[in-house]
């Protein structure tokens, strides 16, 4: 799960259209100056747009991984919050108290609250950002990117995640008319008799109420559809998936079309691509690092490892490069996706993504150490290596006593 359509992405898309439509000759732009990263913060790029985000991706990935972050990277997470409860996507100074211009949005509230309720001890905290998307719950029973507006897949999906970490039921979370989350995301479920998109989730109708596949919103709401957070462990077993039409669209008819969906479009390529930017429809698609890696997860959360086989191999091959230039949040994602389908992230196509997450940000307090490897008895040691240590000490204690011997003869 990318950064949704955050206001980063708007506007360098907007500063791309005004800078192709604007004059030839401009004034050299000022230089922009360097941002200040908080010491505690993950990454090294400006925050204003996914702190709180990467943030909170990374250390659910540590914890995911047996990583005690550094306290002051989790004390930064916290200190994030508002006193409504809500996040917003970054506050340079949290000792100044949030008002009615800071933008809070549930992606960034949701994703704090998975990592918090995994690393524990933020109990208040947790409760509080709880309260507040519940608050924020529009009638349909979903909710939207920032409060007040109309409902999308992504946000629904992620906020269920958040429920489901902090020990609550989604499906009991209703909004006054009686809706939960469930009902609201099969609303965003294109049928499987669709001339395009059969199966797949749209993030919101268009202005004609019409719903056009996304792969991002698809990867969202399966796992939302399940009921999961961002960390998953994958089903073992899963069947083939397969769109099923007919009856009443219900959550679990949903959740395994959007799985199957997902996973035909990446049997053709491995990947799932970026969507054009507005006015560059014809524009050559590119990969989608992020998105791929969430399909990853949601095809094994929905169908098990080797439904996600193709593309986790695929992003093995090829997502070095994104992740290295992305940062904490991308390397989260990867991690993800290794432990959905029991992949070893430490070595994932030859990298340790372990590592290089920890070294985007403050040293962790501690690193879980692998285990020894075991012998056929389950031991740490084999009973072989027992016996050589035995007979070494044997003959070393002999020597020495010998020695003794021979010095007391000389005496």
């Amino acid at each position: 799960m990318t950064l949704r359509r955050s206001a980063a992405t708007v506007l360098a898309a907007s500063a791309v259209l005004c800078a192709a439509a604007g004059p030839v000759a401009v004034a050299a732009p000022t230089p922009s100056p360097k941002p200040v990263i908080p010491s505690g913060l993950y990454g090294k790029t400006d925050p204003m747009y996914d702190g709180v985000w990467r943030q909170s991706l990374a250390l659910l990935a540590q914890d995911t991984v047996g990583v005690k972050p550094a306290a002051k990277a989790v004390s930064w997470l916290v200190g994030q919050q508002c006193d409504s409860g809500g996040f917003p996507a970054y506050r340079a100074d949290s000792t100044e108290p949030c008002n009615a211009k800071t933008m809070v949005d549930s992606n960034a509230t949701a994703a704090a609250v998975q990592a918090l309720s995994a690393l524990g001890g933020q109990d208040s905290a947790v409760k509080k950002s709880v309260d507040w998307l519940k608050s924020t719950q529009n009638q349909d029973g979903g909710w939207s990117y920032s409060p007040g507006a109309p409902t999308d897949s992504n946000s629904t999906s992620i906020v269920i995640g958040a429920l489901a970490a902090a020990g609550e039921k989604p499906g009991e979370v209703k909004s006054q008319k009686d809706r939960s989350p469930y009902d609201a995301l099969v609303t965003f479920a294109i049928p499987c008799d669709a001339k395009t998109g059969g199966g797949a989730f749209a993030y919101q109708p268009d202005k004609a109420g019409k719903l056009a596949p996304n792969g991002d919103a698809t990867a969202a709401a399966v796992l939302g559809g399940l009921g999961k957070g961002l960390v998953v462990e994958g089903k073992d077993g899963g069947k083939k998936a397969q769109c099923a039409q007919g009856g009443k669209p219900t959550p679990e008819m949903t959740t395994a079309n959007g799985a199957a969906y997902l996973a035909a479009t990446l049997a053709k390529s491995g990947h799932l691509d970026t969507p054009p930017m507005p006015g560059a429809e014809d524009a050559k698609p590119l990969p989608d690092f992020g998105n791929t890696a969430d399909a990853v997860v949601a095809l094994a959360a929905q169908g098990g490892a080797e439904q996600a086989k193709k593309p986790l191999t695929w992003l093995e091959k090829n997502s070095a490069g994104w992740a290295k230039q992305s940062g904490p949040a991308a390397y989260a994602q990867l991690i993800f996706a290794a432990h959905a389908t029991g992949t070893d992230p430490k070595s994932f196509g030859g990298a340790d993504l372990v590592k290089a997450l920890n070294a985007t940000g403050p040293a962790p307090e501690s690193v879980q150490q692998p285990e020894a490897k075991k012998d056929d008895d389950g031991s740490g040691f084999g009973a072989w290596w027992i016996v050589g240590i035995v007979f070494v000490a044997s003959a070393g204690a002999g020597i020495l006593f010998s020695g003794r011997k021979k010095k007391n003869r000389q005496r």
